[in-house]
């Protein structure tokens, strides 16, 4: 049974999120660093009482000046949608099997994975407002809307639908953070390269812990876990940043912009879109999963066929060239 907003969600479900979190030690322990040898946004800046403080940004501010401006916008659409992740934490703690009050279990995963996705944002945005390219006051605006505007991820409090929807994200910002650490290399960008490359292993290691929660339940409940993976796919994975705006637009008009400077840039694509998808087929090794009942088996269908579909449609569509529209998170 899929549980919708409304719907009671499936019993069994929660015993296997209880089932899962017995394991919770070793979960933490393979996925998330300790915090007091993980990096700290301040690792990878300039350190304010250094001697060599105004020169370091001096050098810094003329790193950013030869940053592109469809870099730019995609660099600072990146921020804001780090920076909304109190939204992403409150809508995980409200997840059917998430025990606000148990710190033992799922909820200690929230609570430590928002911890390590938190200096992402920070680190960005510290960067960002010593580059001088970046208009703070307009793009902190966008984030308090990003976080007012709130987040509908289409998975309800399905554990089962989140992880997947999870699993998608975290690989799709690892690419998003590991091509732009490559383009700001290219543009002779070393300290940037290196800031977003280290936020891309983050990302790919918590996209690794969310793929394996959903091995997991493949193996202890592979019909509801197939129908949720379907029911995902043909919804779509939506961005965490489909709300985005500007001060004085209507909710999302900056999202498809956003999204076609990374199209334009080849930081996220809809080829990318596709590769997230097939690349989870087989690593969930969707097509030999055994003990599926008839309707896990036509999801199964399903998905095995969707890749190759996105394929085709993907090779129809070509890439969108800039619009006159205004940005007012860059100085030029």
């Amino acid at each position: 049974m899929i549980a919708g907003k409304d719907t009671p969600l499936d019993p069994t479900r929660l015993e296997v999120m209880r089932f899962l979190e017995k394991d919770m030690d070793n979960i933490v322990g393979t996925y998330l660093k300790d915090i007091d040898d993980n990096w700290q946004p301040s690792d990878l800046l300039p350190v304010s009482s250094s001697a060599g403080f105004t020169e370091d940004i001096r050098e810094l501010q003329k790193e950013c000046k030869e940053l592109p401006y469809d870099y730019m916008v995609v660099l600072i659409g990146d921020i804001i949608t780090e920076e909304a992740l109190p939204s992403y934490e409150s809508w995980l703690m409200d997840v059917e099997g998430m025990d606000k009050n148990n710190r033992e279990g799922w909820s200690r995963w929230i609570r430590l994975w928002t911890a390590e996705e938190n200096r992402h944002g920070d680190l960005l945005n510290k960067y960002v407002y010593l580059s001088g390219r970046v208009n703070m006051r307009q793009m902190e605006i966008s984030t308090q809307y990003l976080l007012a505007d709130g987040v509908d991820n289409g998975a309800a409090r399905d554990p089962y639908r989140n992880f997947v929807y999870t699993s998608f994200q975290e690989m799709a910002t690892n690419i998003s953070h590991r091509r732009t650490a490559t383009l700001a290399k290219n543009y002779g960008n070393g300290q940037l390269s290196k800031i977003c490359g280290v936020i891309a292993a983050d990302e790919m290691r918590h996209a690794k812990a969310y793929k394996s929660f959903i091995s997991s339940i493949f193996e202890i409940d592979p019909s509801e876990m197939m129908l949720a993976f379907e029911d995902m796919m043909r919804k779509k994975i939506v961005m965490p940043a489909q709300f985005l705006r500007q001060q004085g637009e209507k909710i999302g008009t900056a999202f498809s912009h956003f999204s076609d400077a990374a199209q334009r840039l080849g930081v996220y694509t809809s080829s990318d879109y596709t590769d997230i998808l097939e690349s989870l087929v087989k690593e969930w090794n969707i097509e030999n999963i055994t003990g599926l009942n008839d309707a896990g088996e036509k999801a199964r269908d399903y998905l095995m066929a969707l890749p190759a579909r996105f394929r085709r449609i993907t090779d129809r569509t070509g890439i969108k060239a800039p619009l006159e529209y205004e940005f007012n998170w860059i100085t030029r």
